[in-house]
């Protein structure tokens, strides 16, 4: 029974140990891996993004907030199918298949308010912008 309890610990650690490489991992990484002085650009601190090169005119585009909505409805929904189709895989095994259907059923129900929800708040209507007033002179 100890050398079982020993393993299982062992096999813990090295988990804990291979999350914190792969957590920790990618900022040593680019610590070793990036570039330590940017050359032409150094004080070039006034851009919206300092990338190291020079912008090529004005960034006059502006993306309505419709779009960032619709792509997090997207998200929740490819959460959501994560979700469903394992219930959909073991659904009928346990021998419970009203409460399994119920369940599920609550599920699609709250997801639809969702949609619901959305539709009202207008994330779905594509209004077409003139870009002629956002562009300053």
């Amino acid at each position: 029974m100890d050398e079982i309890l020993k393993t299982d610990l062992l096999y813990v650690a090295a988990f804990c140990v291979a999350g914190l490489v792969f957590a920790i991992g990618p900022f040593v990484a680019v610590f070793f891996l990036s570039a330590r002085r940017t050359r032409a650009y150094a004080n070039m601190t006034d851009q919206a993004v300092e990338c190291g090169m020079a912008p090529i005119g004005d960034a006059w585009i502006r993306y309505c907030a419709a779009y960032y909505l619709y792509a997090l409805v997207f998200v929740a929904f490819a959460v959501d199918v994560l979700y469903l189709i394992p219930v959909a895989i073991v659904y009928n095994r346990a021998g419970f298949p009203i409460r399994d259907l119920v369940e599920v059923a609550i599920f699609v129900g709250i997801l639809s308010l969702v949609i619901v929800y959305a539709w009202k708040k207008g994330v779905f209507e594509w209004k077409r912008k003139d870009n002629t007033s956002a562009a300053a002179p």
